[in-house]
């Protein structure tokens, strides 16, 4: 039988947990690294302007390159042969707007990379929110329990609206699946760090080559 001073423990161990875990400008933002939204291109391309060059949308090629770089199934070190085929391309038809042509490649693997990250930002979010209902979840489950231990007979055991056996399992199960969630969140939390490194390398690779 699970004691109801443990339980308590627990359970707002698991409350307090969620809380440290959170900034307090955004209570649904669970990770250590800070909160931003949306990414600057300035803060890691200095090479030509991005709007004086056009949409990139329109340059085919440069369009087909960028997705591909940006795509977290292409390697990083795959990423400078890629370029480089490009590059040779272009130098081998003379065209005098190889670094619009660059510019474009840029352009592109920047609104893909700031997407993608913008769409696992939001769903961290979403996935905070639901382990601090389950937290909540968890906390009234161990009231339950210790309501029916403490009931001073057996009629007021009978008052309490599940079994004794069922509420105990529960409330294991669902604190076991949100230490799990808890563990897979510090992975989760890392993906934004690492499109922006990402973004940041094919960056300081297409500016090399212009």
């Amino acid at each position: 039988m699970i004691r109801q001073t443990s339980l308590a423990l627990a359970a707002l161990g698991l409350l307090a947990g969620t809380a440290l875990a959170q900034p307090k400008p955004d209570p649904d933002w669970p990770c250590v690294q800070r909160k931003v939204p949306s990414l600057s291109a300035g803060t890691v391309w200095n090479g030509p302007d991005l709007e004086a060059a056009g949409p990139w949308g329109d340059d085919f090629e440069a369009a087909a390159l960028a997705q591909k770089l940006a795509s977290r199934r292409t390697e990083v070190t795959e990423v400078d042969s890629l370029l480089d085929a490009y590059v040779a391309k272009l130098d081998a038809a003379k065209d005098p707007e190889k670094a619009k042509h660059l510019t474009h490649v840029f352009a592109g693997v920047f609104e893909v990379i700031n997407g993608e990250r913008s769409r696992v930002m939001s769903g961290i979010t979403r996935y905070a929110q639901g382990q601090r209902r389950m937290a909540e979840r968890i906390r009234q489950e161990a009231d339950q329990i210790s309501q029916t231990k403490d009931a001073p007979s057996a009629q007021d055991a009978r008052d309490i609206p599940k079994d004794q056996s069922e509420i105990e399992t529960k409330f294991a199960w669902d604190r076991r699946i949100f230490q799990e969630r808890s563990q897979s969140l510090t992975y989760v939390c890392e993906v934004p760090t690492l499109l922006e490194q990402r973004l940041g390398e094919i960056a300081r690779k297409i500016q090399a080559r212009l």
